[in-house]
């Protein structure tokens, strides 16, 4: 059952670009599979709306070929535990109106690290302490970084 929940939504990854849909994807390859150009673009979305209700030190890290949980990590400080659970609810309010559905989602209650799985692309939410202390970019140190804020620039 699990499998066909991620396939599911995988396919609905793949058409998430092919559709007219205003999010744009940067540095996409010619040769690079549809799935992983969508959750790219899907990833720059959610860090886009991260920086829009002020969270900071935002950053997205490309798993592809490196983890088989996701291919994209979204990791976000929030400035408050309300903020951060107002934030994560309002990612899975965007996911659902470009058709990704939440595969899941934890910490909503407490609000210091809240996770919001789309299969392809997962939000990390945190407070700063729980960031440092968790330290998922050293987690994930070999993981390239996606640079969202200049291709915000152009799709601003």
């Amino acid at each position: 059952m699990l499998t066909l929940t991620r396939k599911h939504a995988t396919l609905k990854i793949r058409n998430f670009v092919t559709q007219d849909n205003p999010i744009e994807s940067p540095s996409s390859k010619p040769d690079e599979p549809a799935e992983l150009t969508a959750s790219r673009a899907f990833a720059c979305e959610m860090a886009r709306l991260a920086r829009d209700r002020h969270c900071e030190d935002i950053l997205i890290l490309e798993l592809a070929g490196r983890s088989p949980v996701a291919n994209h990590f979204v990791i976000c400080t929030g400035t408050s535990n309300q903020q951060i659970r107002s934030v994560g609810h309002e990612m899975e309010k965007t996911g659902k109106e470009n058709g990704f559905s939440v595969f899941g989602r934890a910490g909503t209650q407490q609000g210091r690290w809240v996770v919001v799985d789309f299969v392809d692309v997962v939000v990390h939410l945190f407070d700063e302490e729980y960031r440092k202390f968790y330290d998922l970019e050293l987690l994930w140190g070999d993981a390239p970084k996606i640079d969202w804020e200049q291709d915000s620039a152009k799709s601003d």
